[in-house]
Parts: C-alpha cells; sequence; structure tokens
C-alpha cells in the first residue's frame, strides 16, 4: 500500500494540482478542505464533488467560523478588488490562514500515521501573501517536526512538500493536465455570482486565465460575460 499523504484541498486549480501530483508521487492522497465562513464557498462545492475523481482516499472538511475574526475581503464585509492589486499584500490576504490550515493538517497527519503534507503555495504567479514563501513552509516543517508526538518519539520525520512553489501558473496548467486533471471541477474566483460564474476580474481570476492563455488552452470553467 502506498505511504499516505494529506493534501490541503480548497478545490481550487492549484491544489487540485497538487492532489494529483500526490498521487503520481506514489502517495495515498488525503483531502483535507475548510469551510472556514469564505465568501467564495462554491470552491468548496468543487472539493467535495472532485476529491472523488482525482483518487482522495478520504475527504475531510473542517469547519469553522473565521468571519469572527475578519480582517480579509474573504471573510469580512470588505471589496475584492477587481482592477488589480499594488506591491502591498492585498485585502484577499486571510490572516494566518495557512498556518491555521497547516496545523490542522499536521493533526490529522500524525493521527493517519502519515508523515507527508502537501500544499499547493505558489511563490511566482501568486498575490504576494506571505504564508506562501519558501521562508514559511521550512520554518513550520521545523516546527512541526517539534511539536509532535510522533516526531519527538523518532517514529518519522514530518515533510513538507510544494511541488508547485516555482511554477507559474502556465506550468502548474500544463503539469496537471498531462496528469489527466479536468480544470472544469475547480474554482478560483474570491467573488462568484450567486450562481457560481467567475468573475474574471479579481486577482485569482486575472492569475487563472493569464495561465491558461499562456498555456494556450481554454479555460473551462464559466465567467460572467
Amino acid at each position: 500500500m502506498a505511504n499516505k499523504a494529506v493534501v490541503l484541498y480548497s478545490g481550487g486549480l492549484d491544489s487540485t494540482t497538487c492532489l494529483a501530483l500526490a498521487k503520481a508521487d506514489g502517495f495515498t492522497p488525503y483531502a483535507l478542505s475548510f469551510a472556514y465562513g469564505q465568501r467564495h464557498a462554491v470552491e468548496l462545492e468543487k472539493a467535495r464533488a472532485y476529491a472523488p475523481r482525482v483518487g482522495a482516499a478520504e475527504h475531510l472538511v473542517v469547519a469553522f467560523d473565521y468571519r469572527q475574526v475578519g480582517g480579509s475581503a474573504l471573510t469580512a464585509d470588505i471589496a475584492v478588488p477587481k482592477d488589480g492589486v499594488g506591491e502591498e499584500i492585498p485585502v484577499t490576504y486571510v490572516p494566518a490562514r495557512n498556518t491555521i490550515f497547516l496545523s490542522f493538517a499536521l493533526g490529522w497527519a500524525e493521527t493517519l500515521g502519515a508523515f507527508d503534507i502537501y500544499i499547493g503555495v505558489n511563490a511566482l504567479d501568486y498575490s504576494g501573501y506571505p504564508d506562501c514563501r519558501p521562508e514559511f513552509i521550512a520554518a513550520f516543517e521545523a516546527m512541526a517536526n517539534l511539536a509532535t508526538k510522533a516526531a519527538v518519539e523518532g517514529v518519522g520525520r514530518y515533510r513538507l512538500h510544494t511541488p508547485l512553489i516555482d511554477l507559474s501558473k502556465a506550468e502548474i496548467i500544463r503539469r496537471g493536465l498531462a496528469l489527466g486533471v479536468d480544470y472544469q471541477w475547480t474554482h478560483s474566483c474570491y467573488d462568484p455570482t450567486p450562481a457560481g460564474l467567475a468573475c474574471g476580474r479579481c486577482d485569482s481570476c486575472r492569475l487563472r486565465l493569464k495561465g491558461f492563455a499562456e498555456a494556450g488552452v481554454r479555460d473551462p470553467v464559466e465567467y460572467v460575460r
């Protein structure tokens, strides 16, 4: 039986590709998603529908209401930027989100007896979030091996896998297509319509559309006309 790996899986383009890559690496993927009160909860619907199709052995959805904290256009009544973002960290950054998500992933991994965690962070075609940087990933991995019973007792050493971290969005798409990922089952928009259509103007939509254009492939999801 293949080794287990916990994969942070939002239902977006990057995390779906990451899940497929974990499977290609020989792991049995255990997909972990979060219902945290995010504005773009349609991505969670995609995650629930697609996790079995891409080969997740199990799909766990953890629910908590991060709207109580707020501080982000994705969890509070703050407008999502539609005209691009500047050099500063944008308001779509969710405070400490990847730290929280990885903490859940670490706890589930220890329970499963898994020592590998995949996260689809990217430091090239992204919005400048501080918790997507290699320095953050290295620091969290070091902490994971100090803070868990399994690591302290020498049962194993935790590894964080970031296979997309230095790829362009076009390279990610090509990699996913080569693995058979069907991107119609993904969602990237930060501010979709009530019907679930992508806005086409938020930073996430812009990066996605740019990636498909550069990959020479049509994006199969529906956008507002």
